[in-house]
């Protein structure tokens, strides 16, 4: 297949496209294109993708998103989290709703964040949008793949916790690393987490996969509280686990960030992969870390 593919140098980006490369020929949409050929260029913004890269393609896939990580969640970079996701995707959105060749399937990525603090009630694509900034953000993330929507093959890709040592899981290494391994509040929130094998494995099994449309859990079989993760890190690593950081602490620090990132509990189960006979590379959170450590 012609794959375009936006937010390729993140770290599923670039993880994707190593595995899509051998067998699809890819093109990248980003705002420089210097090293890639053939690639093409855009702001980011509505009215910014060519014609000419949607008509190249069969399929469209975009990462696209600033950074969950860079805390804390100053106002301005609240902004930023919202137009980087909502923006990009209304413009791939309008650009495959005017397209004189639509591509067949367009995967745009999405998060788990959706479901907001579930508690422990079990989330599958069915499940309600819950609320709070980043429930409000992922919604307006999804609604914004309406224009393209009955044209191609839409698959919103809720992700969550991708297990790696880069990305939002470096903090962790590096702290258990030095000793400083800890539980993160009451350490019972349901953390939904992926390995980055899956994930991509994912990706690629909804890529080529008619029977899957809408939105899709981009999480592991194996459900895991947070006490769990941050544990199995500690044990694996062989370095110590005897210390907590309070809610109350995180809430002081990192604010709203905090709660949508650390102490929301949401246990997601990947309903529509399994359904549909994806084969998970790591089943629990110890096969997805081990590796890693």
């Amino acid at each position: 297949m012609n794959v375009l593919l936006a937010g390729a140098s993140g770290l599923i980006g670039s993880a994707l496209i190593a595995r899509l490369r051998p067998d699809h020929d890819c093109r990248v949409l980003s705002r420089s294109t210097s090293g890639e050929s053939g690639g093409y260029t855009w702001t980011g913004l509505p009215g910014s993708v060519p014609a000419a890269a949607v008509d190249w393609a069969d399929a469209v896939i975009s990462l696209n998103g600033a950074s969950l990580g860079r805390l804390p969640w100053a106002a301005a970079y609240r902004r930023e989290i919202v137009a980087s996701r909502v923006d990009a995707t209304t413009a791939i959105a309008q650009a495959i709703g005017a397209a004189t060749r639509p591509p067949a399937v367009w995967l745009s990525a999405s998060a788990v964040g959706i479901y907001g603090d579930r508690g422990e009630e079990e989330l599958t694509e069915s499940s309600a949008a819950g609320t709070g900034f980043l429930a409000d953000v992922t919604k307006a993330w999804e609604d914004a793949t309406a224009p393209a929507s009955g044209k191609v093959r839409v698959v919103t890709l809720r992700t969550g916790l991708v297990i790696s040592s880069q990305g939002a899981l470096k903090p962790l290494f590096v702290a258990t690393k030095l000793g400083l391994g800890a539980r993160v509040g009451s350490g019972r929130a349901w953390w939904p987490w992926v390995s980055l094998d899956d994930e991509v494995g994912g990706i690629l099994h909804a890529l080529n996969n008619d029977a899957v449309s809408g939105p899709v859990n981009l999480v592991g079989p194996g459900q895991a509280r947070s006490n769990e993760v941050t544990a199995t890190v500690a044990r694996l690593m062989r370095r110590p686990y005897a210390l907590r950081i309070p809610a109350r602490v995180l809430k002081t620090v990192l604010g709203q960030a905090a709660d949508d990132l650390l102490l929301a509990s949401q246990r997601v189960t990947p309903t529509k992969l399994a359904a549909t006979g994806y084969v998970f590379a790591h089943q629990t959170i110890a096969e997805a870390i081990r590796p890693l450590v």
